[in-house]
């Protein structure tokens, strides 16, 4: 039991989507997990025990990104229908709309405020949406291939976005002026993501490189190659010492970024993994890919040393001396941080075992709500008009209205 209580641990894991799980984000209010799929639904967790699960049902493509705004009220997300939605989190299974983007829109984001929404897509732009006002802002227009992914910082004074241009592009958002541009990208740059002071951001990439900038300096300070497939995900950890990723290569990889090390490589998965997330507290973390499940991670190694950790796990892991974690120029490789064979405490869990169940799924669309909504009209006029009709009349409407009762108690109410 000592190492459940030091190391990352699969806490539970959910199935429900019927497609690979593509984009995944904790609700602030630390109870609810969102996921996105090619299956074209949301779908949102209860962390709870024994709670429903809801599936989100009116995109028509692959849901290709989602996350909750700051007050936890609001759902956006974005699909290959070249739309983004923004989900009010009720059973009536209500969205806004928002058109702008002629290609697919590949991510989203919302700002510190919950008032703009930034978006980016294979049309080559990044949008910022208007979020009480549902409406376009502006774009950003200087990337020549599809971009991938688009996220503000912590105070949302920037943007970062990336794409398959091999770049990754800095914005000032009051000037709507890229104001840098770094392009030492071995490949197309899949995710780019701030930490939570926003003075950092990080990369991944289809070269299976793991990226971090400086961005008081503007230099790449950390370069780390743990991955043998494209790296498709990250998330900081809101410590800002840890960063996890994602790749194809059917692993998540958790590195120190103060010691500059990769510390555990989680097995669990049947596929690529394709999205992992932090919760905001950094408790949790999810992890979601092409084998349709989703991993629910509980991690406590924040609160020990990693060296402490070691101490108690030598047989499974060889460290290697501490690295120098001098600012590096782009482009400038480092012994350490470069290294084609890491080391790390790797975690295979046996994913049948854990004490997890198949939730309820309740299915909630717009066309789910209004059908339901006809039933009771029509059965509320039934039942008005058999107390006011004559006895005779009255028997035959009682006939009619028995297989009508049943359709009405049939349709689940959410």
């Amino acid at each position: 039991m000592g190492s459940v209580l030091d190391d990352p641990f699969l806490e539970r894991h959910f199935r429900g989507h019927k497609d690979a799980v593509t984009c995944a984000d904790f609700n602030p209010n630390q109870n609810q997990l969102a996921t996105g799929s090619v299956d074209r639904t949301l779908m949102i967790w209860n962390l709870a025990p024994k709670a429903r699960a809801f599936r989100f049902v009116g995109h028509q493509d692959t849901v290709t990104g989602l996350q909750f705004s700051p007050s936890g009220r609001l759902l956006a997300s974005s699909s290959k229908d070249r739309t983004v939605r923004l989900w009010t989190l009720s059973l009536k299974g209500e969205s806004s709309v928002l058109k702008g983007h002629t290609a697919a829109v590949r991510s989203v984001s919302f700002s510190h405020d919950g008032y703009s929404l930034v978006t980016a897509s294979d049309d080559k732009s990044v949008i910022v949406w208007s979020v009480p006002r549902r409406c376009y802002v502006y774009s950003l227009s200087q990337h020549t291939n599809w971009v991938r992914c688009a996220r503000f910082s912590p105070d949302g004074r920037l943007i970062a976005s990336c794409g398959d241009d091999c770049s990754v592009r800095l914005w000032d958002t009051s000037t709507k002026c890229c104001i840098n541009t770094f392009t030492n990208c071995g490949g197309s740059v899949t995710f780019v993501d701030f930490n939570a002071s926003g003075t950092c951001i990080a990369s991944s990439g289809d070269d299976s490189c793991l990226k971090i900038w400086d961005l008081r300096t503007n230099k790449l300070i950390q370069h780390y190659q743990v991955h043998n497939g494209g790296s498709n995900s990250l998330s900081f950890h809101p410590s800002n010492n840890y960063l996890i990723s994602g790749s194809s290569d059917r692993t998540v990889k958790i590195l120190d970024l103060l010691e500059g090390r990769l510390i555990y490589t989680l097995h669990g998965h049947k596929g690529a993994v394709i999205t992992v997330a932090f919760s905001r507290l950094g408790d949790h973390f999810a992890s979601g890919g092409t084998d349709c499940q989703v991993l629910l991670w509980k991690t406590n190694f924040d609160r020990k040393r990693y060296r402490d950790v070691l101490l108690q796990h030598s047989w499974r892991s060889t460290p290697d001396p501490l690295p120098h974690l001098s600012d590096i120029h782009p482009g400038t490789p480092h012994a350490h941080l470069h290294r084609s064979h890491p080391t790390g405490i790797q975690i295979n869990p046996v994913v049948t075992n854990t004490l997890s169940y198949d939730p309820e799924v309740v299915e909630v669309s717009r066309y789910h709500h209004d059908n339901k909504g006809c039933w009771l009209m029509l059965f509320s006029a039934l039942v008005e008009a058999e107390r006011m009709w004559p006895c005779e009349p009255r028997r035959q409407i009682r006939r009619l209205m028995a297989p009508l009762l049943a359709g009405f108690i049939s349709v689940r109410l959410f």
